[in-house]
């Protein structure tokens, strides 16, 4: 594979085969972040659970402790009082049938997230092949569908962010950007580890943590030591 000249010279600063610790290895993301844009860092695990079993998955959210650097636009589908909340919270968009039409009719996707109050799901439920694969169908897990939406709006302007595993039991997620600086962006992957490890199902047996990676958007994966775990 032909790699740009940025990306080959951060290939040859470290060890692509050792495991670092991982404050070494978010030395080496950010050294390798060279991009002229706020690079996002991110993290990567597999796991040693089968995700095609219903009692090995691994997902849950959290608020990380110095947010994402993302700025998240927020769609709430509630109404009446509910939506007044919404607005009050600071939601983007806010709407009943009328949002649910204009996504329909226009395919309309200019948000990142959906909330949405538990006694409208039986209209959003009409959007759900147009919001599934995108990743933006209301989940009660994921702490989408509630009653308290300003919480729930609040919650993900701040930085809340949502880890699953994936079909083939890796786990992606942004811990946040380069322009954090280390300390904060350890902050947060500690936070999100220890998110995942206490997400251990009982069904999980043997090694849970396979490998962790750490990688800026455009640079290369440093493995990060998980033998400690």
């Amino acid at each position: 594979m032909k790699y740009g000249k940025k990306y080959a010279d951060s290939i040859k600063a470290f060890d692509r085969s050792k495991q670092y610790e991982v404050d070494e290895a978010m030395d080496i993301v950010l050294n390798s972040a060279k991009a002229k844009f706020d690079e996002t860092i991110e993290f990567h695990t597999r796991l040693g659970v089968d995700p095609r079993q219903a009692d090995q998955q691994v997902r849950g959210v959290l608020v990380l402790p110095n947010g994402t650097g993302k700025t998240v636009r927020v769609l709430v589908i509630a109404k009446g009082e509910k939506a007044d909340q919404a607005l009050a919270a600071g939601a983007d968009y806010v709407g009943a049938e009328e949002i649910v039409a204009k996504i329909q009719k226009e395919n309309w996707f200019d948000y990142d997230v959906v909330i949405t109050t538990p006694d409208m799901m039986g209209v959003v439920g009409r959007i759900g092949k147009l919001l599934g694969p995108k990743g933006l169908m209301p989940n009660p897990k994921s702490g989408t569908v509630t009653m308290d939406v300003a919480k729930a709006i609040a919650d993900t302007k701040a930085g809340k962010v949502e880890y699953r595993l994936d079909k083939t039991a890796i786990i992606h997620c942004a811990i946040g950007k380069k322009s954090f600086g280390k300390e904060k962006l350890l902050e947060n992957y500690r936070a999100l580890m220890d998110a995942i490890l206490k997400a251990k199902p009982s069904a999980a047996k043997g090694q849970y943590v396979k490998s962790i990676s750490l990688s800026s958007t455009m640079g290369p994966g440093v493995k990060v030591n998980n033998k400690t775990l």
